[in-house]
């Protein structure tokens, strides 16, 4: 099946310049998404080495005293510690799948993967810069960067459709920084030799990171019966059968064996890994990344 039209880039653009003054549709969008669900989203509230203070907090076994402040502690009879915020900004690498099977929706009413994943993609990437992060895109030219620019250059970079080609991207986490955050996009039903070894480098660099599987609901009940012709988005591979329900289990089965291997590989590198479908909310999606990344404190 193909993407509604309604769904495509252009659409997409000149929908969202009509209404914010030229803003990229998908920064709006994301805006919208990341407001509505993490409205008061800060990236950097936690105890660290920092100048500037963040809590007071009751004197606990190992706490050095050099650390007590005297002057809250007069005030009753506990003992009180003054804790300064943790100021080093992490940087959180995005990749989002731009092979051809993303375009797939099972229906022309609802988004495609495509455009679920770039969605949450661009909405946690301006809650975690709100928050005083770094974010980036796992490629040469858009390393992790703070600031509002970087959320218009990354709306603009994530604003390009899926082409005809390859049925999946090609990742490669070279260009990331050693130590950061890594998020990819994916329906993952490709190959996963290359997934594997990214998460291989992953790891030897010191990254964590989230698999996020987005798919539609028809790759997850596979309701077809009969006669059905199945192609994939890119026209590279075609298959007919007269009895399709057939096929049913042992579909079934393999994508649950799919997304076992995903569990385990994400476990093996210390890493999350979820399932998201596009006919559920974004905001379940997007509110489940950010606690997976610590709520931004980690």
């Amino acid at each position: 099946m193909t993407p509604p039209a309604s769904h495509g880039g252009a659409d997409l653009r000149r929908s969202g310049e009509a209404l914010s003054g030229g803003l990229p549709p998908l920064l709006v969008a994301a805006d919208h998404l990341a407001s509505s669900v993490l409205p008061g989203a800060h990236g950097r509230r936690r105890a660290g080495s920092g100048a500037e203070f963040w809590q007071f907090r009751p004197l606990s076994p190992g706490d050095g005293i050099t650390r007590i402040d005297w002057r809250r502690s007069a005030r009753g009879d506990d003992v009180y510690l003054r804790e300064t915020e943790w100021q080093a900004a992490r940087a959180v690498s995005l990749w989002v799948d731009s092979g051809a099977a993303m375009n797939f929706t099972g229906d022309d009413g609802r988004e495609t993967k495509s455009r679920r994943a770039r969605l949450l993609a661009m909405a946690l990437g301006l809650a975690l810069l709100r928050g005083g992060e770094r974010v980036g895109l796992a490629e040469a030219d858009m390393p992790p960067r703070a600031g509002r620019a970087q959320a218009n250059a990354l709306a603009v970079a994530l604003a390009e459709e899926p082409g005809a080609g390859a049925e999946h991207g090609a990742i490669d986490l070279h260009t990331a920084p050693t130590g950061g955050h890594v998020v990819i996009f994916s329906d993952f039903l490709g190959a996963l030799d290359p997934i594997e070894q990214a998460l291989a480098l992953a790891a030897a660099r010191t990254m964590r990171g989230i698999l996020v599987q987005v798919l539609d609901p028809v790759e997850e009940g596979f309701p077809f019966d009969g006669r059905t012709r199945f192609e994939s988005m890119s026209g590279h591979m075609a298959f007919e059968t007269l009895r399709a329900g057939d096929l049913k289990a042992a579909y079934l089965e393999r994508l649950a064996q799919r997304k076992d291997r995903l569990q385990a590989l994400a476990r093996q590198s210390g890493w999350h890994a979820t399932t998201l479908h596009t006919d559920r909310p974004a905001s379940e999606g997007l509110l489940w990344l950010y606690q997976a990344l610590g709520g931004g404190r980690r």
